[in-house]
């Protein structure tokens, strides 16, 4: 197994760090691995904001769903899905541009998420661990002002960093769904109602419904969560004029 396959499987979210701090050549090689990663037409539709103040750290921490951990982060960066700068370069040669849609918008979120996803995988090559924070999408309103952002700039995900300690480095990583529940060729399968029972309780290790049913409670149903999906809806009403 070469490095980088060995790297992406044994990779997990590290949530608590040593006091060791990112040095500024790795801080700029992750950025750096950041903006190298694939972009729709090349125009790296994404802004990366790297909070510094230990006082926006500490409010994130409050905003993004109550994670203590975030304002403990050695370097915090958040991938904001960017199409105001390329409105602004369409208007100023001319263009008289439509404004941006829904296709747009996600078009730029794709274009943050492979660049935080190669920011990651860098950041592990350097014994650096990472936890996505997608709760930066909840109270929408409130970051857009605490962030500063302008028309058409949506935060996607926020990416924390640290060294991570030695119960971290120790923790079992949990477990991933069968190849073949997960890869199909050619067409999306008809799953029976055994088939999704019986890869679940695989997953999970313990029995599906009442797992389930704590899942759905935690995660699914969760005020976070309904949070999220209405951020998401107005920001998206911003692309849709």
């Amino acid at each position: 197994m070469n490095e980088i396959i060995k790297a992406l499987a044994v990779r997990k979210s590290v949530r608590s760090y040593t006091d060791r701090e990112i040095s500024s050549d790795c801080k700029e090689k992750i950025l750096r691995a950041a903006t190298e990663a694939p972009t729709a037409g090349n125009q790296q539709m994404y802004t990366i904001l790297d909070i510094t103040s230990q006082e926006l750290k500490d409010k994130l921490s409050v905003t993004c769903d109550n994670q203590p951990f975030i304002a403990t982060g050695k370097m915090v960066l958040i991938f904001c899905a960017d199409f105001h700068k390329w409105y602004q370069a369409f208007t100023l040669a001319g263009c008289s541009p439509r404004r941006p849609g829904p296709g747009d918008f996600l078009l730029a979120v794709e274009d943050a998420a492979i660049a935080a996803q190669n920011a990651v995988t860098a950041a592990e090559s350097l014994g650096i661990g990472s936890c996505y924070i997608g709760d930066i999408m909840e109270n929408y309103e409130l970051h857009r002002e605490l962030l500063h952002l302008p028309e058409f700039v949506f935060p996607a995900l926020m990416l924390v960093f640290g060294y991570p300690t030695p119960q971290q480095q120790e923790r079992e990583k949990p477990k991933r769904a069968a190849l073949d529940f997960i890869v199909h060729e050619n067409a999306y399968p008809d799953f029976s109602p055994e088939e999704i029972r019986q890869n679940i309780a695989d997953l999970k290790g313990s029995d599906f419904d009442q797992w389930m049913q704590r899942f759905c409670q935690r995660k699914y149903q969760a005020d976070f969560s309904l949070e999220m999906s209405r951020s998401v809806a107005a920001a998206l009403k911003e692309f849709q004029g």
